[in-house]
Formats: structure tokens, sequence, C-alpha cells
């Protein structure tokens, strides 16, 4: 339960908030300036916003949950660090240059306007389906199990944090615009990290047998007993996360979330200049190496006190670890009063960070993509006006799949489900962005055939998953049983495969595209001594020293049990 304190501070919290979109959303007169902050935004903003925009209240609670049950499995997608690496020095110059807005548009300027219808009814499909109701979701949980009677019962608890988060950002989002997103982002980013960091110190404070560090040796002595669950990587064997699975599908799922998803990369199209857009991503990416030490950790922690009977973790039907319900109950018997508050602050801060970036996202996408295209006369003053309408939309949306979401997550863990999904979805974006950057014979009616039917492939996949998946031990009776039960991580790297042959297949039977309509477009074509002048050596070094983090990071958590 949270004390007179710790409301005080969830207060505070949120005056903060109210502050920064008041000062942030005073002027919001066009469409430049509402979804895109009159591109005037500078590094430390945009790396700020990249990192609290990713890391939403699904990854607090689904990581820690993830951590608990699974060890150091999603630590993976978390060392992401490199691709958003990649999205500074090798995607953005292309967005930057051909001056889009989003991320269709890119795709109309190399392929058409059929890529861009596609590419943004995916997207806003997704989002509904994934990111909005996930984290939605993920923050209902945590108001459920730390506040189960006050409002009533615990059921009405998850809905009224639902329906409370979602209505709160979506008011400050329609009414502040990107600017108030990124501002808002930059405050939450180091709230975020501070609430997260201190549940992993306590945690292995109350770990050690002497209270102190020694928290560390007594978590690895207990990952080592269950080396199967906690190792980083797992044996082909493994039926989930099989090494090899996660060598084809982390990187492909990577790509398209940090170098093409429009919610991502929205943040870099904001920048002042190319040179202020890669450093915001070297920024970024600083942090984004973090969370395998403030998220995924104290889930272990977690597993590891339960284990001694220092805390209660909650179990499901079949006396497993509740995965999404550890950060919560982390929250309620480690930290004492005032700390509470201060970590359900960084919580909603991840919450409403990420529901705030999803919200402009899909307002930007539909409002300049779909809208703007069937009317193009539209005032500056009217699409800012329609772009809020289909904010509000976007928020009713979210919250009606969320009552689906609920069934699907209890099976697999919110962070799984998440993965899962997405794993299906990437696959044909990252093909054709990459062969339409890299590949210039890569032409429209190819782009458009990878599009349609990597989309129709994984959709197929995902649905027969869900309806014909069989039972835990049992042999699959006809194909679809088969199918169903391929690994999502495999399925994802065949998904890539497919689309890229049936891409480059039917750009070789069709016209190739006119190189007069590739300038800046592709690797070939792009003005190289322009990009070579947005970098410096103070790039360099700190590119590498994030790239090196990676490393270290990796290297040790490959042999630390």
């Amino acid at each position: 339960m949270l004390g007179p304190i710790d409301w005080a501070i969830v207060l505070v919290y949120f005056v903060l908030l109210i502050l920064i979109v008041w000062f942030t959303s005073r002027k919001q007169d066009s469409a430049d300036e509402y979804f895109l902050a009159g591109r005037n935004v500078g590094w430390f903003v945009i790396g700020c916003s990249l990192f609290a925009s990713n890391v939403g209240s699904e990854h607090i609670v689904g990581l820690a949950g993830s951590g608990a049950t699974q060890g150091m499995t999603m630590a993976h997608w978390e060392l992401h660090a490199y691709i958003l690496i990649m999205l500074g020095w090798i995607f953005v110059p292309f967005y930057y240059t051909s001056t889009v807005s989003t991320m269709p548009e890119f795709l109309e300027k190399r392929f058409g306007s059929a890529t861009r219808w596609i590419l943004s009814v995916v997207s806003l499909a997704a989002y509904v389906l994934t990111k909005v109701s996930v984290n939605v979701y993920a923050g209902a949980i945590v108001f459920e199990t730390l506040l189960p009677n006050t409002f009533g019962s615990p059921a009405a608890a998850f809905w009224v944090g639902a329906l409370t988060t979602v209505i709160l950002t979506g008011i400050y989002t329609i009414f502040g615009g990107f600017r108030a997103v990124l501002f808002t982002d930059t405050a939450q980013a180091f709230i975020l990290i501070i609430g997260s960091a201190l549940i992993t110190w306590i945690g292995l404070g109350k770990l050690g047998a002497t209270g102190d560090l020694s928290g560390w040796a007594e978590l690895q002595s207990f990952a080592k007993t269950n080396v199967a669950e906690y190792a980083l990587w797992h044996p082909l064997s493994d039926p989930e996360f099989p090494w090899l699975g996660i060598l084809m599908a982390s990187p492909i799922i990577g790509i398209w979330y940090w170098c093409t998803d429009q919610y991502i990369v929205q943040r870099t199209l904001a920048a002042k200049n190319l040179t202020v857009a890669r450093q915001g991503t070297i920024w970024g990416a600083f942090l984004k190496v973090w969370p395998v030490m403030i998220f995924l950790v104290p889930g272990m922690i977690a597993a590891a006190l339960d284990a001694k009977g220092v805390i209660d973790l909650p179990v499901t039907g079949d006396g497993s670890i509740d995965g999404d319900k550890v950060f919560a109950t982390m929250v309620t018997e480690m930290l004492p009063i005032g700390l509470r508050g201060l970590v359900i602050g960084g919580l909603l801060a991840a919450l409403m960070s990420s529901l705030s970036s999803l919200f402009n996202s899909c307002a930007t996408l539909f409002t300049i993509d779909i809208y703007q295209k069937l009317r193009p006369k539209t005032s500056q003053a009217q699409l800012v006006n329609v772009g809020r309408i289909a904010t509000a939309i976007v928020v009713v949306l979210g919250i009606l799949w969320i009552p689906i979401l609920r069934s699907l997550s209890e099976d697999s863990g919110l962070y799984s489900y998440l993965q899962s999904v997405q794993g299906y979805l990437a696959p044909s974006i990252t093909a054709v962005f990459l062969l339409g950057l890299f590949y210039q014979r890569t032409n429209s009616p190819g782009a458009i055939v990878g599009l349609v039917a990597g989309f129709v492939m994984g959709m197929g996949k995902l649905t027969i998953e869900l309806l014909y998946a069989t039972e835990e031990g049992a042999e699959p009776q006809n194909i679809l049983n088969s199918i169903a039960d391929i690994n999502f991580l495999y399925a994802s790297g065949i998904l890539f495969a497919i689309t890229v042959v049936m891409v480059l297949l039917v750009s070789h039977m069709t016209s190739p595209p006119k190189d007069e309509n590739l300038q800046g477009l592709t690797w070939y074509s792009i003005d190289k001594m322009m990009v070579r002048d947005s970098w410096s050596t103070i790039d360099v070094i700190t590119t590498a020293i994030v790239l090196g983090l990676v490393v270290a990071i990796y290297g040790y958590f490959s042999f630390w049990i």
C-alpha cells in the first residue's frame, strides 16, 4: 500500500508534468510544429525521448516478470543499443535529407504511393494491437496489485488505473503536441532511471547476507542452480528461446523497431540538423545500455528473494510465478514509504511517456499519410485538429483491446507476447527498407508484394498459433498444428528470408526504377560528402564507448553462471 508521503511524491510528479506541458505547448499553430516540434530540437532531448519512449510500463512490468521467470533471456532485446547506433549512422541520413515527416512518406518517395498506404495502415493497426494496449495493460496490472481494495476490488483498481492514466496522457498529448511529448520524456527518463536503479540496489542489499553488495554473489549462486532458465544463451533444444533463433530474430525485430518505426524515428526527424539527430541517437543508445541492470536483473533478484522466503511472489494456477505481478510485489514488499512513491512515479513516467509518444505518432501517421493524402488542400490549423481527433480515437481503440490482451498475456507473459507479435510484424518491413536503401534494383512492385505478402504471412502465423497450437508435450496432428508450433524466433527469420526472395524476384521480373527517382534515397545515390561532413571525432568516440559497453555486458553475462 502507498502512504501519504508516497501519494505526495506522485502528486509532485503530476504537477511537474503539468508545468512542462503548459510551458511547451503554447505554440501549436502548424502541422510541422504540432507533429515535429518545429524541427528544432537538441540532441539531449532527442536521446532522452528515444529512451523514455522505448521503456514503457510494459518494459518495467514485463521485464521484471521475464527476469523472474526466464532470467537473462530478454537481455538480447534490451541490448539493442547497437541498433540504435545503426539508426543514427546509417538510416537517419536518408530520412533527414529526404525531408520527410513519416516513414510511410519515405517509402512513397522510394517506391510510390501504394507502399505509403500499406505501411500507414499496418503501422496504425500494430500500434493499437501491441504498443498502446500493452502499455495500458501493464500500468493497470500495477494498480491492481498495489491498490487491490482502494476502489472496492482488484478488478476495479485495474480499470481505474487503466482509464485514468490513458485519459490523462491522452489529454496532454492532444493539447501539447510533439514538443510536449519530447520535453516530458526528458524529465520522465531520469525519474525512470532513478526509481528503477533504487529497486536493483535495495534488492541486492536484501539478498546479501551482510546487507551489502554481496547480494550479487547470492544472485549468481541462485542463478547457477537454475542455469536452464537464467542463462543468457539457451541451447538449440530450448523450445522457447534457442540461441540460433535469437540470433535470427532479434536483429530483424530491432531494425524494424529502432530504424523504420515511426514511433521511434519521429524523434530524430525533429532534430535541428543531421548532426544533432545522430548525436541524439548516440545519447539514446547510451541510456539504452542500462535496462538489463535496472529492469531485468531486479526480476531475478525477486525470484531469488522469493526462494529464500524474504518476499512472497504471486503465483498462477499451475504454481509458477505470475511474472506480470513481480514488479508491483517488489515495490510493496521491498521498498520503504517514500521510495515507493518515487518508484511508482517512475512507472507512471514510463507509462505516460510511451503512451504520449504512441498517441502522437498515431496521429502523425493518420493525419499526414492518410487524411492529408485524401484532402491535400487542408489548412495547417485543420491538420492539427484532425491530429487531435485521431489521438482520441486511438485512445478508445487501445482501451477496447485490453480485455483481449489480458487473456492472451496470461499464457506467455506480457513481454513475451509483445516480442512474439512484433516478430511477425517486423520481417516484411525490415526486408523492404533494407533492400530499398542498399539495393537500387528493388522497385515498387517488389516492395508492394513484399509488404503485403509478408504482413499476410505474419498475421496468418499468429492466427494459426492462437487457434491450433498443440498442448505442451503433445504431437501435432496436422499441418496447421505443425505451423503453429514453429518457434516465433525461427518463424521471424523464415518470414524475413521469404520476403527478401519475393521482393528480389518481383523486382527483377519488372522494370527497374529510374535513376533520377532514386537521388538521395539509396546508399549509392546519397551525397556521401554531406554525410561525412555531419559527424566529428567526438561522435566516433562516443559511439565506440556505447558499442564497447554492449560488448562488455554481452561478454560478462555470457559466462556469469
